[in-house]
Formats: structure tokens, sequence, C-alpha cells
């Protein structure tokens, strides 16, 4: 098989799969690699949006994008998704740490490129609402999330809110095609 033929095919054993050459230890390290990098984008964008936010939107009339079916609209939300659970700030701190662990327990045995990325949507998105429920006001571990995307008729969300429901999907999907985070592939 020449270079170029290797190049666009697709493997048919593990021999032949791209790093199969290389140590299992450097295979590791890209994936977690690659999480920490789509995790810190994830995490800069949200950031970074939610600081102009806060800027440019906040206390002014919200910004129509598409006419009346996407607005931006600063608001600031105490609970979780959809507005539920007000008044439960610290309970959605403790969740989004524990995300974290389970994320850092499970980058620990990830050889698999698409489960990296799901899982740096999480992570990134976990840390974009924990810094808001840290260090915004009231402070203490009760801040409020900074959200401003307001679809017509939907819940008004952040960046981080997004990162986390592609991150989900993403996994609920690599789950129905049975790719586990090893890089294992399963069929039931």
């Amino acid at each position: 098989m020449t270079e170029a033929e290797r190049t666009i095919t697709t493997p048919d054993t593990p021999d032949e799969a791209p790093g199969a050459g290389e140590p299992p230890s450097l295979r590791k390290q890209r994936r977690v690699l690659v999480l920490i990098g789509v995790a810190a984008l994830a995490y800069l964008l949200d950031l970074l949006s939610k600081i102009w936010v806060v800027h440019s939107l906040e206390h002014h009339d919200p910004v129509d994008v598409l006419g009346h079916y996407l607005r931006l609209d600063a608001t600031r939300n105490a609970g979780a998704a959809f507005g539920l659970g007000q008044g439960m700030t610290i309970v959605f701190t403790v969740i989004a740490v524990g995300v974290i662990v389970v994320i850092a327990r499970l980058s620990r045995r990830l050889y698999s490129v698409p489960w990296a990325i799901a899982l740096g949507l999480l992570l990134g998105g976990a840390f974009g609402n924990l810094t808001d429920r840290v260090f915004r006001s009231p402070g203490d571990f009760r801040g409020q999330v900074v959200d401003f995307v307001a679809p017509v008729h939907f819940a008004i969300f952040n960046l981080a809110d997004s990162a986390i429901c592609c991150g989900g999907v993403l996994i609920v999907l690599l789950s129905f095609w049975g790719v586990d985070p090893d890089g294992a592939r399963h069929r039931d």
C-alpha cells in the first residue's frame, strides 16, 4: 500500500491505525491534550463572551441578531438550565465540581479523540458556569450565571451551556455507536 493510499483509506487492522506504532502513553497524552485544548477553547470563548455581554449588553435593550427569532439579551440566572432550581446555586456549584472531578478521572483511560472532544466541551462548559457561580455577585459560591443567547420560544443560555449540551449529545452518540473512552468499540 502506498503512502497516499494509507492516508485516504480506513485501516483494516489495528496495526495499520494511525499512531499504532507509538507507545500507548503517547497516544493517551495526545488525547488528553485534545481534551484540554477543547476545554480551554470552550472556556475562553464563554469567558470572553460573558465579559463582552456584561460590558456591552447588561442594562441595555436586547440586540436582534436574526429579527425577533434570535436576540442577545443579558440576564442573570441563579438556577440551572431553563431557570430551574432558583436559589440552589451551591448545589449546582457542587455538581460542577463533581463533573470536573469525574472528567479528570476519565482522562486517565482516554484513548478516543471523539471522547476527548466531548469531555473537553463538558469540562470547558462546567468551568465557564462554575467561574460565574464562584466569582459573580453576590459571590461566596452563590454567583449568578450570565445568560444572553435568547432564541424565540426557548430558554436564554450562554456558550458554556451550549458546550455542555453539545458534549452531552456527542457522548450519547458515541455510546449509541459503541465507542468507549478507551477507544474500544463494542456491538450490542
